[in-house]
């Protein structure tokens, strides 16, 4: 099937489940057992010996994306999980137990995807913590869904998981006498900054390195001396391109005074003091002189220049069949760990033959040989160009570089989501 008919392919399914999704004017049942309900709080009725399950009647949607569970006892252990499960959960079962079920749990901060062994996830949550749960997206026919977890209002981690027909329906689970909480189905994610003033999420979470560059929104600007080669201001996602989540555009707002802007991928442990395309493990079409830079401080001819107003835009054509090694499961920039994983297909770092002095600490593994991709660049809409390069352990980072004052571009990491 080539890519237009699988494009008509989605399109026929998102039609179709639109259709179901307002032909079904039934009224939803929500469903528990040894839980009383009392308006919005949740209580556990057993003997601590059974779980106790809370459904809501109506799963997780674009438009209602987000809920909060807030508790108000800890009771005997604490044993409290919230999360997200099919819609005829087990209600003797913890959400995050069974398949098609995840849950962060309050008593040990552990997340439980699909399976009754943990994961080492978050910090524990006690009386009055909040615990959210949401959705990042709403991409249920490719199978997948990005759910993430807050504490109090600040987001602990996120993880890919598979979605049933039904859709993800949130879920409380309880385990000790004397446990209790109170359900905000209708709850909105704001990110709250350290001064205690409000901001109306302001994407800073979306970065995972942040060099000599200030985010306001989607928007990037360079705060840097633009003085040498070495006052590259470099800004890289927290997550890699995946194969549901395989393209990002940038807008250059400003093209300040050398539109020394340069788009495009890189390995995570990328030297910070580099723009992209110049070391290895990256690639990048540079707006000042319309080059692509592949792994050389040498530019090759690529396409034309680009100037204010411009979209620029970077992806990855990936083979059919291929798994990117812990794909979906990195959120914690700080605790990154590659898992092997029976699956995956075994990635090394892109290769070549040049020597360039990188920051202290950083050596290139050289292992068994990765896979290929296909990387490609846009600008307005229009394909510019392609290059192939190897992936590298962990996957390839939108990577935004910016080396002259007065620069700003606008991103959107997830321009065909919507």
């Amino acid at each position: 099937m080539d890519d237009i008919n699988v494009l008509h392919h989605r399109c026929l399914l998102n039609l179709r489940r639109r259709i179901r999704d307002i032909g079904d004017g039934r009224q939803a049942q929500e469903r528990y057992m040894r839980i009383q309900k009392d308006g919005d709080a949740l209580s556990y009725q057993g003997n601590s010996e059974e779980v106790g399950c809370y459904v809501a009647g109506h799963p997780l949607s674009k438009g209602n994306c987000y809920f909060e569970v807030t508790i108000v006892d800890t009771g005997v252990r604490g044993t409290i999980a919230v999360g997200l499960v099919p819609k005829f959960y087990r209600l003797d079962h913890q959400p995050g137990w069974l398949p098609y079920s995840v849950a962060y749990h309050a008593d040990n901060g552990k997340l439980y995807n699909g399976n009754p062994v943990g994961q080492e996830f978050g910090p524990k949550c006690a009386r009055d913590d909040r615990i959210g749960c949401g959705i990042h997206s709403e991409n249920t026919e490719a199978g997948f869904t990005t759910v993430f977890f807050t504490k109090n209002g600040k987001e602990v981690g996120s993880v890919e998981v598979p979605v049933s027909a039904e859709g993800l329906f949130p879920a409380v689970g309880m385990h000790s006498m004397g446990e209790e909480v109170k359900v905000d189905l209708q709850a909105e994610w704001f990110l709250e900054v350290d001064d205690g003033m409000m901001m109306v999420d302001s994407h800073e979470d979306d970065w995972g390195r942040l060099y000599d560059v200030r985010v306001t929104g989607t928007l990037l600007e360079y705060v840097g001396k633009g003085k040498s080669i070495m006052d590259v201001g470099l800004a890289q996602a927290r997550q890699p391109l995946t194969t549901r989540c395989h393209y990002y555009e940038v807008e250059i707002v400003d093209a300040g005074e050398k539109c020394y802007i340069a788009l495009g991928l890189a390995r995570r442990d990328y030297p910070r003091n580099r723009h992209p395309g110049w070391s290895r493990g990256s690639v990048a079409y540079h707006a000042d002189d319309g080059k692509i830079f592949h792994g050389s401080g040498v530019g090759d001819a690529f396409g034309p220049r680009c100037f204010k107003g411009d979209i620029m835009g970077c992806g990855i054509m990936f083979p059919r069949d291929y798994i990117l090694d812990g794909e979906g499961d990195v959120d914690d920039w700080d605790r990154v760990e590659v898992r092997p994983d029976h699956a995956s297909v075994q990635n090394v770092l892109y290769l070549d033959d040049e020597e360039e002095e990188e920051e202290d600490g950083e050596e290139v593994e050289q292992g068994q040989e990765g896979r290929k991709v296909t990387v490609f660049f846009t600008r307005n809409g229009k394909l510019m160009g392609r290059r192939e390069m190897r992936v590298p352990p962990g996957g390839l980072y939108p990577t935004v570089g910016m080396l002259s004052s007065g620069e700003k571009v606008k991103v959107d990491l997830h321009p065909l989501s919507g």
